[in-house]
């Protein structure tokens, strides 16, 4: 079992992601920390450093090796899906989870966070509204090839993983049909 969560930053895939790994019992990894392990420094850092492109190519490196790996749920970074052929390969390997917000609430949740986070650094109020709703509305395309969407507001990581064992047991049960 490989269980991707994606959506946009403050969406909760971390969180969630943890606590549905827990509950499902099974590994979680959060992608965003495998990178900031190999490189020796924050993704903040990263993006600095060496910029978005070189994170980019770490994050498609990285994803690509766990893709190797089994039973686990992954918090993958906000812009995975949107780069190279990460969403296609994810979808491939496993059951794609898209954590839908709105705008209104991703800002609510980011506004103690936007010098933490290498796009948001110094962008407040309106500026940092727009930004958010345009490259939401710029990636969502990309969120929107996962196999499942769920609206992440008050969702519970019980709820989840309700949800994604239903959908393994349906799985089984069509796969044992075709046998």
């Amino acid at each position: 079992m490989r269980i991707f969560l994606v959506g946009f930053m403050g969406s909760g895939k971390s969180l969630m992601g943890a606590a549905l790994a827990k509950e499902l019992e099974v590994n979680f990894i959060d992608l965003d920390k495998v990178i900031e392990k190999k490189a020796g420094k924050d993704v903040a850092a990263i993006f600095e450093g060496e910029g978005e492109k070189h994170f980019r190519e770490l994050e498609k490196n990285s994803l690509t090796e766990l893709l190797l790996e089994d039973n686990y749920v992954m918090a993958c970074g906000g812009g995975t899906p949107c780069f190279s052929d990460n969403m296609e390969k994810m979808n491939e390997a496993g059951v794609v989870i898209y954590l839908k917000m709105s705008t209104d609430h991703l800002v609510e949740r980011l506004e103690a966070e936007v010098e933490s986070r290498p796009l948001l650094k110094g962008k407040t109020g309106h500026v940092l509204w727009t930004f958010v709703h345009e490259l939401l509305q710029e990636r969502e395309p990309d969120y929107l090839n996962a196999k499942y969407k769920v609206r992440a507001t008050g969702l519970k990581p019980a709820e989840l993983a309700e949800f994604i064992q239903l959908y393994e047991l349906q799985a089984t049960t069509n796969g044992d049909e075709e046998e």
